[in-house]
């Protein structure tokens, strides 16, 4: 699980800009919201502009140098922030794997463009290299590597990824912790519920939304999903000519096809549909960017639930009231930012929050800040 993040000179984060998941309180309702004590639910309010967007940017970062996922370089343009005089940005990111912390700081002057790495378990520095000065040499104590050639000159190839690739490493737990961070990493899962569809991490293909569900067999689940999602209907397969496969909206006599005639929401249900699909069998990690921005708001209730269900670590971000409530989350899991600061509820405010507040209330009363 992600535990903290950091980042500097990174698009709108001037500073050093911390997200700490790692100080859940002790609330006894909605536990599920929390796993070992790391926030595990996580909902994100700001105003337009506050960074939002940009910080699901900066926490995927670290998919372009670390895994052959879908990377798209067009969100990381203006890459280091405009007010900072340094032209590179500083990454750090924690995590829990087990009864294991795993540090992993990165900086960079591009997207493509590594300056350096380091990678610790428990406190003990495994993997260094800095690339200034000229220099092309790393260090590894990771068993396995100590017939490694150690020196890397292409500035856009992680050390990591090169160690991964490139060695046989041993059985032992610093190896096999290694290698959780991997399959972490690897399955992180970034995308945007806007027009524009921007989806960073899992593999690229040519199949559309509506392959996807029928080549899963889910064509009635998705039926299922739509109806208890207020949108009554009923769906078939069916064929052109040519042999191709659609869904349709089934009328009795008439299918039309799904694509055709569905709503702006419909077809963000569809598109959250496909990646909750997905997201049952292999993520470990989302971030999904104004998950409701076409919903109703009881909706995104209902979508909450739904991706709670999964168990899978996620963040979303919303402007949407309504779901900021004790009844589907905890005030320790709900984040206030702006492009300085995140902070939960709990500490956005003098008050002791309880399950009886209501939470949106306060909020609108403008009892949470964020300095």
């Amino acid at each position: 699980m992600l535990r903290k993040f950091s980042v500097s000179n990174f698009k709108c984060f001037k500073d050093k800009f911390e997200f700490d998941l790692s100080s859940a309180k002790n609330y006894t309702f909605n536990t599920d919201c929390v796993k070992n004590g790391i926030v595990n639910c996580s909902i994100i309010y700001g105003y337009n502009g506050s960074g939002k967007s940009n910080l699901g940017l900066a926490i995927f970062d670290i998919i372009e140098h670390l895994t052959d996922n879908n990377r798209q370089e067009f969100p990381y343009k203006h890459y280091t922030n405009a007010y900072n005089e340094s032209d590179i940005a500083e990454f750090e990111y924690e995590f829990s794997f087990d009864d294991t912390i795993v540090s992993y700081g990165y900086s960079k002057s591009n997207y493509k463009k590594i300056i350096s790495e380091r990678f610790c378990i428990d406190q003990r520095e495994v993997i260094s290299f800095d690339r200034r000065g000229g220099n092309t040499t790393f260090v590894s104590l990771l068993r396995g590597t100590e017939t490694l050639n150690k020196s890397i000159s292409d500035d856009s190839l992680s050390v990591l990824k090169y160690i991964k690739n490139n060695s046989v490493l041993q059985n032992n737990k610093e190896n096999e912790v290694f290698n959780q961070f991997f399959r972490f990493v690897e399955h992180m899962l970034f995308f945007r519920s806007l027009e524009d569809r921007t989806y960073l991490g899992q593999t690229s293909g040519t199949a559309t939304l509506t392959d996807e569900i029928i080549r899963e067999d889910k064509v009635e689940d998705f039926e299922k999903f739509l109806n208890e999602a207020n949108v009554q209907c009923k769906l078939s397969v069916i064929e052109d000519g040519m042999g191709n496969k659609n869904i349709a909206f089934d009328f009795g006599s008439k299918k039309l096809p799904f694509i055709d005639i569905m709503s702006t929401g419909t077809s963000s249900l569809m598109l959250f549909y496909y990646w909750y699909l997905y997201i049952q069998r292999e993520i470990s990690f989302f971030f999904i960017d104004e998950f409701d921005a076409f919903y109703h708001h009881e909706l995104s209730k209902t979508i909450i639930k739904k991706i709670k269900e999964c168990g899978v670590q996620f963040i979303v971000t919303t402007h949407n009231t309504s779901i900021m409530n004790n009844n589907l989350m905890r005030p320790d899991c709900l984040f206030l930012m702006n492009n300085r600061k995140i902070l939960p509820l709990v500490k956005c405010t003098d008050k002791e929050l309880r399950e009886a507040h209501n939470i949106e209330k306060i909020y609108k009363a403008n009892g949470f800040y964020v300095e």
